[in-house]
């Protein structure tokens, strides 16, 4: 049954990543995206990486590809969303999304990356 729920976790996970990541090219556009992280201060070019990362690793835990790495490379991600939503208070609900679900999202990797990508998990643990 534990393996069920790591697959359950892994696939969710990986929707989640794989929905934001296309969030940002369809809903807020490729232009939209770099302009927000700039205006950050962040270079231009972390709005394309993150992007890639969170396409890349949404299908790669969805198929449950390298697991354990994929969850742990994608926890810098999320630590840079928790950053920058620290400013607008711990709900996500609030005005510019609170830090609450980015750090529950990077505790989940977390778990997933000690997990493993259960069952019918196409390669690596």
């Amino acid at each position: 049954m534990n393996q069920y729920a790591t697959t359950l976790l892994r696939v969710s996970l990986g929707v989640m990543t794989l929905a934001h990541g296309l969030m940002k090219v369809f809903i807020f556009t490729l232009p939209g995206t770099v302009s927000y992280f700039e205006s950050l201060g962040l270079p231009g070019f972390f709005a394309y990486l993150t992007i890639a990362a969170e396409i890349g690793g949404g299908l790669a835990l969805i198929a449950g590809f390298y697991t354990r790495l994929i969850s742990l490379l994608l926890v810098p991600v999320l630590l840079g969303a928790a950053w920058v939503h620290m400013g607008n208070g711990w709900v996500f609900s609030n005005a510019g999304g609170g830090w609450e679900f980015p750090i529950f999202w990077t505790i989940t990797l977390l778990v997933q990356a000690g997990l493993g990508g259960g069952k019918w998990a196409v390669k690596g643990r």
